[in-house]
């Protein structure tokens, strides 16, 4: 993205405000309407992912919004397998409430597609007290005053730098909270003792032994150390990074020839049409074939799209699979204000066509992920809100787990 369009790159997304509830509309022309659509590129400058620049991001690490009270505890870990969650993704969606002048929702998951499977059914219990998820949301908001960045618009270059600084990370997830210090060196930290473990054997331990015979270095070159590892090692494991572009659906909205649509697409004709074909053949009803039809019909006008955000609750997530849908009783309250909880965006699986994820029979897949949030964004008082996130899996086969 050129440097001048990031600037309007954000105020694209200060548009995308949540009204007040309305009655279903079935029109569909309504609906499309409503719908922006998210698709993932290189960028082309890593600065223009940094917070500051309040970025919709996949991959990567996550720029973090109140950069000093980052999840922690359980809520950085998988409910299911006890290990770090991974970042997905992040999407900048303010509203027009002062205090969310600046809002950003982040999702996190295994990378395990059995914790999937146990997720799968752990979300069809109704509201559990302590619910085991693998897949996890948290909301941030900030007023347009606040300390960690101007009330003014970010200037869009290399050198702008936001106020203050953050937590300390980990130096292999660069993720999560580096609350674990290397006991030889004393100068790098870790989320856990699993990362602490994988950084070792990837070449901590040589690193290490540099650290403790070298003369003693200040406060500032040992923050720089800290930073070079990190950067060096963690992205070894972390997703790779894009930077999350919005248009609006209706600009689809036209009629085109199926080859045309997927001329230019990276995403290989011939490999959608036999998992396509595949799918459908494992549909069993004639409501799922239904679903999977038109949910093709809708995604075929740009199959590149990965995120679908719903600008208001009139429009609807798309589900590729009928007898997997929640309904409205499925989805939790807000566990801060009692109100309601709607749907703000949908994760598509071509997402991890872009991540490079392998297309194995064990191998993490999805049929959907549809985000739901506060739809009053209210101002509970930890600096980042759970929310929730529906998960829906495309074979009938994985009802059972072995």
């Amino acid at each position: 993205m050129e440097v001048d369009a990031i600037g309007d790159h954000v105020e694209k997304l200060k548009s995308l405000q949540i009204d007040e509830y309305e009655d279903d509309d079935d029109d569909d022309e309504q609906e499309e309407e409503a719908v922006t659509l998210g698709f993932v590129e290189k960028p082309k400058n890593e600065w223009s992912l940094e917070r500051q620049f309040f970025p919709s991001k996949a991959g990567g690490v996550p720029a973090w919004l109140d950069p000093v009270d980052i999840p922690s505890g359980r809520s950085s870990i998988c409910d299911i397998c006890g290990e770090p969650l991974q970042f997905l993704l992040q999407v900048y969606a303010p509203t027009k409430k002062e205090s969310a002048f600046h809002r950003m929702l982040f999702v996190f998951m295994c990378r395990s597609m059995r914790c999937l499977l146990r997720d799968q059914h752990e979300q069809w219990k109704r509201h559990p007290e302590k619910p085991s998820r693998s897949v996890k949301v948290f909301r941030c908001q900030l007023p347009r005053f606040n300390p960690f960045y101007s009330s003014e618009p970010p200037k869009y270059d290399g050198n702008y730098k936001p106020s203050g600084i953050g937590a300390t990370l980990c130096n292999w997830c660069g993720t999560w909270k580096g609350d674990k210090l290397c006991s030889s060196c004393r100068q790098v930290r870790y989320c856990s003792e699993k990362h602490q473990v994988m950084s070792w054997r990837s070449g901590h331990k040589i690193v290490c032994q540099q650290m403790k015979v070298s003369s003693p270095i200040g406060e500032s070159n040992k923050s720089v150390a800290t930073s070079l590892e990190s950067h060096k090692v963690g992205s070894k494991i972390v997703w790779p990074e894009f930077e999350i572009i919005i248009e609006h659906e209706s600009e689809y909205n036209t009629d085109i020839p199926e080859d045309n649509a997927l001329s230019n697409s990276l995403i290989s004709k011939n490999k959608i049409d036999d998992t396509m074909n595949s799918l459908m053949d494992s549909f069993q009803g004639d409501d799922d074939k239904k679903s999977w039809v038109y949910f093709q019909e809708r995604i075929a006008k740009a199959p590149e799209q990965v995120l679908r955000y719903y600008k208001d609750t009139n429009a609807k997530p798309i589900w590729p699979v009928s007898s997997g849908r929640p309904s409205n009783a499925d989805i939790p309250k807000c566990s801060y204000c009692g109100g309601p909880s709607c749907h703000e965006f949908q994760i598509l699986p071509q997402l991890l066509y872009y991540f490079g994820v392998d297309n194995e029979a064990d191998s993490l897949d999805w049929a959907s992920i549809v985000v739901y949030a506060c739809e009053a964004s209210c101002e509970a008082g930890l600096p980042y809100k759970d929310e929730y996130a529906f998960v829906q899996l495309f074979s009938p086969s994985h009802d059972t787990i072995h």
